[in-house]
């Protein structure tokens, strides 16, 4: 049975299950609830999420992993168990083919911890790929032409920039700058300038509405509630887009800065590919507004948003998959 080939896309913020055959089959916060006192999980995923933040003192909500690394390894292995079951399905006999991939910058250790923990899930044999590679192949390049392609793969916990050319990367670089630092630095910004403690949640869903790194045309604003620092009461505010784009300004700056290096470190011949190509960029992170505005305007390159950002590397792990199946059939 072959129908059992499966990519993971093992995110800081979400995973994503990509089954041959099918496309991603199971999109889900990459949260676990557990009770401290029974050591035992109440919930896995998106049901978890809800919990964030919202917990009473025995039940945590935590995210195994913290910018593109395990940091807690019993419970990723049984929240990769639980994905791997839940889109596999009970049914099949013959354990899974997986392909999981990692950022770009994660040593020897970190990646043997993927792997341990993917095949104590139940996987018969477990490929790593790097997720620049996977991000390219999820969006539609044909990465085994001598060409040059530029990638931006924002995630969660970190962004892998790289060059890739004839199925590997020649220049990358992973920093852990990504969509969670947005998120931690709309919460810090609300705390300086509003004296408003607002959770990560809250600073997510102002991020998605009106987060913006570069001057949008129409100013749009949202409402936001916390609580006042200097009266410890509840409270409403409204801020606008122009406030997120102050608050991202250094986290956005960081990434562009990252661009540039990978730039600096590109052959001659790469870098002409790229400004004849452009720049693509993909990860749930390149969702924020103006990301693109910015990098084109700091590297004067074309930059554009890969077609289903949130699921390239998800496809793309599956996809590499099949290319290796292709040469080894098992």
């Amino acid at each position: 049975m072959a129908g059992t080939d499966i990519g993971i896309d093992l995110g800081t913020a979400s995973i994503l299950v990509y089954i041959k055959g099918k496309g991603v089959v199971l999109k889900e916060p990459s949260v676990v609830a557990f009770d401290r006192d029974t050591n035992k999980i109440k919930a896995i995923g998106e049901e978890a999420r809800l919990m964030i933040g919202r917990t009473p003192g025995n039940i945590v909500a935590v995210r195994p992993l913290r910018q593109g690394v395990i940091s807690d390894y019993t419970v990723t292995e049984k929240m990769l168990k639980h994905f791997i079951q839940k889109a596999v399905g009970k049914r099949s006999l013959k354990k899974p083919l997986v392909s999981v991939c990692v950022p770009s910058g994660v040593t020897e250790v970190e990646r043997k911890a993927v792997e341990d923990a993917t095949y104590q899930a139940g996987a018969r044999h477990v490929e790593i790929i790097e997720e620049p590679i996977a991000a390219a192949i999820g969006a539609g390049i044909d990465i085994s032409r001598p060409c040059g392609n530029m990638i931006v793969d924002i995630g969660g916990g970190t962004t892998d920039i790289a060059v890739i050319s004839l199925g590997g990367t020649v220049v990358s670089t992973s920093i852990k700058v990504a969509g969670d630092d947005f998120d931690e630095a709309i919460v810090r910004y609300m705390r300086k300038k509003h004296n408003l403690l607002i959770g990560e949640r809250t600073a997510e869903e102002i991020k998605i509405k009106i987060g913006s790194v570069f001057p949008r045309k129409e100013t749009a604003a949202v409402e936001v509630r916390g609580r006042n620092l200097v009266t410890g009461l509840p409270k409403t505010i409204a801020v606008t887009s122009e406030e997120t784009e102050e608050a991202l300004r250094e986290a956005a700056g960081q990434i562009v800065e990252a661009v540039h290096s990978v730039l600096e470190k590109t052959p001659p011949e790469l870098a002409a590919d790229i400004a004849d190509r452009g720049i693509v960029l993909t990860g749930g992170g390149c969702l924020l507004q103006g990301l693109e505005e910015l990098i084109e305007e700091k590297t004067g390159i074309n930059t554009m948003t890969a077609e289903d950002p949130m699921t390239a590397v998800a496809i793309g792990t599956g996809k590499f998959i099949e290319f290796l199946s292709g040469r080894h059939d098992d």
